[in-house]
C-alpha cells in the first residue's frame, strides 16, 4: 500500500516551530494550492485547497528559513489526528507529514549549495543526430 503526497503550495504564514522537552523541533505551517479549470458556461474558475504541512527535526529547522508566501514543494504522508474539543466531542485534523520539504523561490535556488553548474568548457550546443530506423518504436 502507499501513502505518498507531493503538493506545490505558496505558504500560507510563517511556520510555527516548536521545540519538545526531549530537544526535537517540529514546525507546522500550511500551504495553499491552486486549479484552474473552465465551467459549463466556458469561464475559467480557480479553485484554492489549503493542506496543514507537519515537517519534524532537521526539516523543521528547513521550515524557519521559510516565511509566508514562499513556493514550496512538499513530499509526503497523509496522517490523522484524533482529539476532542472543549464540550467533549471527537474532531480530526489531516495532516501532511513532510518527508521532503524544498523551497522553489528563484532567490533560495540561487543561494542552494546543490545547484548543478555546466564547466565553461563544455559545450551546450551538441547536435544529436539519430537514426529513426534504429528506435525501437
Amino acid at each position: 500500500m502507499i501513502n505518498k503526497v507531493q503538493l506545490i503550495g505558496n505558504l500560507g504564514k510563517d511556520p510555527e516551530i516548536k521545540t519538545l522537552d526531549n530537544g526535537t523541533k517540529v514546525a507546522q505551517f500550511s500551504i495553499a494550492t491552486s486549479e484552474n479549470y473552465k465551467d459549463k458556461s466556458g469561464e475559467w474558475q480557480s479553485k484554492t485547497e489549503w493542506h496543514n504541512i507537519v515537517a519534524w527535526r532537521y526539516l523543521a529547522e528547513t521550515a524557519e528559513r521559510l516565511s509566508k508566501g514562499q513556493l514550496v514543494y512538499i513530499e509526503g504522508k497523509i496522517t490523522t489526528r484524533k482529539w476532542q474539543d472543549k464540550d467533549g466531542n471527537d474532531r480530526y485534523n489531516t495532516d501532511i507529514v513532510a518527508a521532503v520539504l524544498k523551497s522553489l523561490d528563484k532567490k533560495e535556488e540561487s543561494n542552494s549549495s546543490n545547484q548543478s553548474t555546466i564547466p565553461a568548457n563544455i559545450d551546450t550546443n551538441v547536435s544529436l543526430k539519430v537514426d529513426e530506423s534504429s528506435l525501437p518504436f
